[in-house]
């Protein structure tokens, strides 16, 4: 639910490091007007606790264990509309947020960020508004306008970027239609593709791609199959 300047703001927090989990809460609880309600370790503990709690707004971590990130925010963000999840991670903005934002989220933050700008995040999508840095807010506007200004990467649909960061981690055509069900024709095409539209000549070429960008990591954001 949207909250008011004057509402208490219940704040959940989803991540795997205790010590992260305990320093975001330090944070919150200086705030007259935020209360931590519950935590969480990985995706299905953060299912259970938004369901039972109703927290208005969820620190979601992006590397947990469990279901894969966009599987786990787009089961969130469907199943209880009025959460609002702000990303709180120390990937880059430019490896996912751009990504996290198309799958629902409200905001994308970095754990290097100063604590006045987590409470002022919190706040923001609380009020049910979304949170972009200004860096951020220029590659969403380019993203929507189309604009040149984004990576190749970030232009991609959600399927073309699933079959890029399996690819890039090394896996076969074949591996990847079985992790993603679908024909390995099919996961052939898309990587015709994702080589014409990101101007590389060989699946060697987007593994050198997803090294270069530090998109390694890109294999949390794969989907596989319902978890919930």
């Amino acid at each position: 639910m949207e909250s008011s300047g004057t509402d208490m703001i219940h704040v959940a927090i989803a991540d795997d490091h205790p010590l992260i989990r305990a320093g975001l809460r330090e944070i919150i609880g200086d705030e007259a007007s935020m209360q931590v309600i519950g935590e969480a370790a990985d995706a299905d503990e953060t299912v259970g606790l938004v369901r039972a709690l109703q927290p208005d707004v969820l620190l979601l971590d992006i590397s947990m264990p469990g279901a894969p990130f966009p599987a786990l925010l787009r089961h969130l963000t469907t199943s209880f509309p009025a959460l609002r999840v702000l990303v709180i991670t120390m990937h880059a903005e430019e490896q996912f947020a751009l990504r996290a934002l198309r799958e629902g989220a409200a905001g994308y933050l970095t754990k290097d960020r100063p604590p006045q700008e987590i409470i002022a995040a919190i706040r923001q999508v609380a009020r049910g508004e979304r949170f972009l840095t200004a860096s951020l807010g220029q590659k969403a506007a380019a993203a929507l306008g189309g604009r040149s200004a984004l990576l190749p990467h970030e232009a991609l649909s959600p399927r073309e970027f699933e079959v890029l960061c399996l690819l890039g981690i090394g896996k076969t055509v074949k591996q990847v239609a079985e992790q993603l069900v679908l024909s390995s024709k099919t996961v052939s095409t898309h990587r015709s593709r994702l080589l014409k539209r990101m101007g590389l000549k060989s699946t060697a070429d987007l593994i050198r791609y997803v090294v270069r960008h530090s998109l390694a990591s890109c294999l949390v954001l794969a989907v596989l199959t319902p978890f919930w």
